[in-house]
């Protein structure tokens, strides 16, 4: 199972429980949440793209972006219930519906099949996060643009360049040549 169709349907299932706490709705260049604080909420954007990340040294480092569809939070703030380097922030109006930690926990822990769907997403959260450390460590930018456009099409038609190259630990300059080439 992709993870897209495992968080659509685990969205449909939170939804079908009637689990969403509430919604919020964010302007562009703003902060869902910011780094060295505790976030034990699951968002799923409903419209709009956020960047997750950390910065080391006034560096951004992205570690991975959401757009309409995705299922986003500050994971390892979510699993160890302790403050995160890792910042959210939306990259244009974005919409999100948000459910905490205790009510996600309890409603999955009570449905064998939601908890097997969780077990799903997170899976393959790990996997796609190892090949993307493989990608970083052994390919050249031009392979590691090309694994991008490969497994993650939306990511050129969501997200500003200027983010796709700090994603893909290149330049902006060295991401444009690529595409030129």
């Amino acid at each position: 199972m992709l993870i897209e169709n495992a968080v659509h349907i685990l969205k449909s299932t939170i939804a079908e429980a009637d689990l969403w706490e509430y919604e919020l709705d964010f302007k562009r260049d703003t902060y869902i949440k910011e780094a060295d604080t505790i976030d034990t909420h699951l968002y799923f954007l409903e419209e709009g793209s956020v960047r997750v990340y950390f910065t080391e040294d006034a560096k951004e480092h992205i570690v991975y972006f959401g757009y309409k569809g995705s299922l986003i939070s500050a994971i390892d703030s979510f699993l160890t219930d302790t403050a995160s380097t890792l910042c959210i922030k939306t990259i244009k109006k974005t919409k999100v519906r948000v459910i905490s930690k205790k009510r996600f926990l309890d409603f999955i822990q009570k449905e064998k099949t939601t908890l097997t769907l969780w077990q799903e997403v997170l899976s393959q959260l790990l996997l796609m996060q190892v090949d993307r450390e493989k990608s970083l460590l052994l390919n050249s930018p031009f392979a590691r643009y090309q694994q991008a456009l490969e497994t993650h099409p939306r990511l050129f038609q969501e997200i500003p360049h200027r983010y796709i190259a700090s994603y893909l630990r290149m330049s902006p300059e060295t991401l444009s040549r690529i595409q030129k080439s």
